[in-house]
C-alpha cells in the first residue's frame, strides 16, 4: 500500500483517542517508575545485593518476552481495544499483589504477572500506528514519548514522597491508578483497527517470540536498526536497575534524593519528546537525530565516571549527566521506533511493535543481570564504563545502517 492509498484511518490522530493513549501510557509509566526510589529498600528487607535487583527486573522481562508476541498477534487479529484493556487489568492485579507481598517470592510472582500482561506500551503504539500516516508517526510517537517522560517525572517524585509514610504506599497508588484507567477504557476507548485490516487468521508461529524475531531480522532494512535497538535497551535497562543502588552506595543518597534525579530525567525527556522532537524531525531528519541521541547517551555514561563524591560538584555532576542522558534518550526512542515502523506494511504494525518489545524484553533480561553481576564483582562504576563502550558500538551500528540507506525511505512501508 502506497502513501497515496492510505485509508481514512491514517488521518491525524483524533484528540479524544490521543488523550486516552497519552493518559494510559502516562499511568503505565507512573506505575512502573513510582517503585524505582523504593524498590532497593523494599527488596533490601530480604536481600540487599545488586544481583537480586537485576533478577527481579529480569523476571518481569522474561514473562514479557514470552507474552508479547501473543499480545501483538492477538491485537492484529482481534483489535487493540480488548488487548489493551486486559493488559491494564493485569497491571492492576500485579501491583495489588506486590503491595501486600510479605516475602521475596511473592514480589517475584507479582513481577511475572505484570510482565505477562505488560503489553500496554506496545499495544498503545500499535494503536497510534493504525491511525497515523507514516509521515506523522515520528511526531505521534513523540507524544507517547512525552507521556513516558512525564510519567517518569511524576512517578519517582510521587514514590519518593509517599515513601516517607510507607514503602508499600506507592505500590497501592500505582494499582489504584491502573484500576481507574481500566474503568475509563471500558467506558470510552474506541477500536482503532478496522476489520478489513486485521490478520485473517493466526498460526502457532505467530505466538513464538523467536520465530517472530527471526522474521524481523531476515529483513535487511530492519536488521541494523534492531541490533541498535537491542544494544541501547541492554545498556539502559542495566543502568536503570542499579542506578538507585549506585547513588546509595557511592553518595549515601536515600529514596527522596534519588527521586529528584528521576524527576529531572522525566522533565527533560518530556520537553524533548513532547515538543522539541516535532520541530527537529522535519529540520534534521530521523537518521541524524538517532545518531545524535546515541552519542549523547554514550557521553553521559562516560561523564558519570568523573562525578566527585562530595561538594557541589557531586550534585552538579549527577544532574548534568542525567540531563544529558535524558536528552539523548528523548531524541533516540521516537525516531528509532518510527524508522522501524515505517519499514513494514500496515498489516504488520502490531507484530512488528510487539517484536521490538520482545527484543527489548531480551535486553531487559540480560541487561539488569549483567549490570548486577559487574556491580557486585567489578565495582559500582563498572556498569557505566562498560555501558559507555557498548553505546559506542550501538552508535557505529546505527550510523552504518542508516548510511547504507537499505530498505524504503522513511514514510514508505515495505511491500
Amino acid at each position: 500500500m502506497t502513501i497515496s492509498q492510505q485509508p481514512p484511518a491514517a488521518a491525524p490522530l483524533p484528540v479524544s483517542r490521543l488523550v486516552f493513549i497519552f493518559v494510559t501510557i502516562l499511568i503505565d509509566k507512573i506505575g512502573s517508575s513510582i517503585i524505582i526510589p523504593v524498590l532497593p529498600f523494599l527488596v533490601g528487607q530480604f536481600r540487599d545485593d545488586a544481583l537480586t535487583l537485576g533478577l527481579l527486573t529480569a523476571s518481569f522481562s522474561v514473562a514479557q518476552f514470552l507474552a508479547t508476541p501473543i499480545i501483538g498477534a492477538l491485537s492484529d487479529r482481534h483489535g487493540r481495544r480488548p488487548v489493551m484493556l486486559v493488559c491494564i487489568l493485569g497491571t492492576t492485579v500485579a501491583y495489588s499483589l506486590f503491595g501486600i507481598a510479605g516475602s521475596l517470592w511473592v514480589i517475584y510472582l507479582s513481577r511475572l504477572i505484570d510482565g505477562a500482561t505488560g503489553g500496554v506500551p506496545a499495544t498503545a503504539q500499535a494503536y497510534i500506528a493504525d491511525v497515523s500516516a507514516p509521515k506523522d508517526r515520528a511526531k505521534n510517537f513523540g507524544i507517547t514519548g512525552a507521556a513516558f517522560g512525564l510519567g517518569f517525572t511524576l512517578g519517582p517524585a510521587l514514590g519518593g514522597f509517599l515513601a516517607n509514610y510507607s514503602l508499600e504506599l506507592p505500590i497501592f497508588i500505582a494499582a489504584f491508578l491502573a484500576l481507574l484507567n481500566f474503568i475509563w477504557g471500558c467506558l470510552s476507548l474506541p477500536e482503532s483497527l478496522p476489520v478489513e485490516k486485521r490478520q485473517p487468521k493466526l498460526a502457532i508461529k505467530d505466538f513464538n517470540p523467536i520465530a517472530q524475531l527471526n522474521r524481523m531480522f531476515r529483513k535487511p532494512e530492519l536488521r541494523g536498526l534492531l541490533l541498535c535497538f537491542f544494544l541501547f535497551n541492554f545498556i539502559f535497562t542495566g543502568f536503570s536497575s542499579v542506578f538507585v543502588l549506585f547513588l546509595n552506595k557511592r553518595f549515601d543518597w536515600g529514596p527522596s534524593q534519588a527521586a529528584m534525579v528521576f524527576v529531572l530525567i522525566g522533565v527533560v525527556s518530556t520537553v524533548v519528546q513532547g515538543g522539541l522532537i516535532r520541530k527537529l524531525v522535519p529540520k534534521y531528519g530521523e537518521a541524524k537525530l538517532a545518531v545524535t541521541g546515541l552519542a549523547l547517551v554514550a557521553v553521559a555514561f562516560g561523564l558519570t565516571l568523573l562525578i566527585p563524591q562530595q561538594g557541589w560538584g557531586l550534585y552538579g555532576g549527577v544532574y548534568l549527566t542525567q540531563a544529558m542522558l535524558a536528552v539523548g534518550v528523548g531524541l533516540l526512542l521516537p525516531v528509532l521506533r518510527a524508522l522501524i515502523s515505517n519499514r513494514v506494511s500496515d498489516r504488520e504494525q502490531g507484530r512488528t511493535i510487539a517484536g521490538t518489545q520482545s527484543l527489548r524484553s531480551i535486553a531487559s533480561i540480560a541487561g539488569p543481570i549483567c549490570a548486577g553481576l559487574v556491580f557486585d564483582h567489578l565495582g559500582i562504576l563498572s556498569p557505566f564504563w562498560l555501558g559507555g563502550l557498548l553505546m559506542l558500538v550501538a552508535l557505529a551500528l546505527a550510523a552504518m545502517s542508516l548510511k547504507s540507506g537499505s530498505g524504503p525511505a522513511p514514510g514508505e512501508p515495505c511491500s
